[in-house]
């Protein structure tokens, strides 16, 4: 009977059961409370306690490991923008290379420096053999 009870008032006060402590001295009133608003006033002159939280959250806010730099893209998503990007890197160093732009060691360098990721992109290549000229 009192397990309803006490079912019915975590319920209510959307605590948990292990929360809600029932004063002895005043179960009678407690076992005669049918309805949700029975349980509030009970709550309200205090035959019903609501016990505080225990353990750590209550009193330290940890924060959410989530911040921009724990976020990693999905490993397909990083390989194949890798892939694409080598790719097109690669056919321009050839190009200039056919054009008479680069020298073999200076493509072979250039080339290098793709594997390892040092140029974001096309425009960032074009940039860097542009300061090799000078």
């Amino acid at each position: 009977m009192i397990i309803k009870k006490k079912e019915l008032a975590a319920k209510t006060l959307k605590v948990g059961k292990a929360r809600i402590k029932f004063v002895h001295a005043r179960l009678d009133e407690i076992k005669e409370a049918i309805t949700k608003q029975d349980i509030r006033d009970l709550v309200a002159s205090g035959a019903i306690i609501i016990k505080p939280i225990k353990g750590r959250l209550s009193n330290t806010k940890r924060k959410n490991k989530k911040g921009p730099g724990k976020v990693r893209k999905k490993l397909k998503k990083r390989k194949q923008t890798y892939v694409k990007i080598t790719r097109k890197l690669r056919k321009h160093v050839k190009l200039l290379k056919k054009q008479g732009v680069l020298s073999r060691e200076q493509s072979l360098e250039i080339r290098k420096q793709i594997k390892n990721k040092a140029f974001k992109s096309k425009a960032n290549l074009k940039l860097s053999i542009e300061g090799m000229k000078k």
